[in-house]
C-alpha cells in the first residue's frame, strides 16, 4: 500500500534514493545538512519500502521551490508523482501568508516539463521572464 510519511526516517534513504533514479551523489555530510535545512520533507512508501520523496526549500514567506522530486522508476507512471507534488503544493499554500502571493519554483529534468506543467507550472523563458539560471560552486580542501 503507498503511503506518504511527512518526514525522512534517516539519511540513508535520501541518498538511496538518490542514487537510484542516477543523481549525482551527495557525502552524508551534506546530504543531511540539505534534509535538516528543508522546510518540509514528505517520503512515500510501498508498505515500509521507501520508493520516492520531495521536500520544499526556501523562506516560507516569499519564495519556495519543490527539491528533490524522486519516484524510482519501477514505480514512475503510476501517478505517485502527481499525488506527492500535489502534498507539497498544499503545503506551500498552507504557509502563504493572507493576502500575498508565494513564488513557488523548480527545475525539473529534460523531457519533465509536461509533467510540471500539468500541475500548473510554466516553463521558461517565457515573453515576460527569461530563464532560469544555474551555477554550481566547488569548494577544494586545501
Amino acid at each position: 500500500m503507498i503511503t506518504f510519511a511527512e518526514d525522512i526516517k534517516d539519511v540513508s534513504i535520501y541518498l538511496s534514493l538518490r542514487q537510484q533514479v542516477g543523481w549525482v551523489s551527495l557525502t552524508t555530510e551534506q546530504a543531511q545538512q540539505a534534509l535538516d535545512h528543508s522546510l518540509k520533507i514528505i517520503t512515500v512508501y510501498d508498505d515500509e519500502c521507501p520508493i520516492g520523496m520531495g521536500r520544499i526549500v526556501g523562506d516560507g514567506a516569499v519564495i519556495c521551490y519543490i527539491q528533490d522530486l524522486i519516484i524510482i522508476p519501477e514505480y514512475q507512471s503510476r501517478h505517485i508523482g502527481s499525488m506527492l507534488i500535489e502534498r507539497l503544493i498544499a503545503y506551500v499554500k498552507s504557509i502563504t501568508l493572507k493576502d500575498s502571493r508565494m513564488m513557488l519554483c523548480l527545475m525539473c529534468a529534460k523531457g519533465r516539463e509536461v509533467f510540471y506543467e500539468k500541475h500548473g507550472f510554466t516553463a521558461r523563458p517565457t515573453r515576460q521572464l527569461g530563464p532560469g539560471m544555474i551555477q554550481y560552486i566547488r569548494v577544494e580542501e586545501s
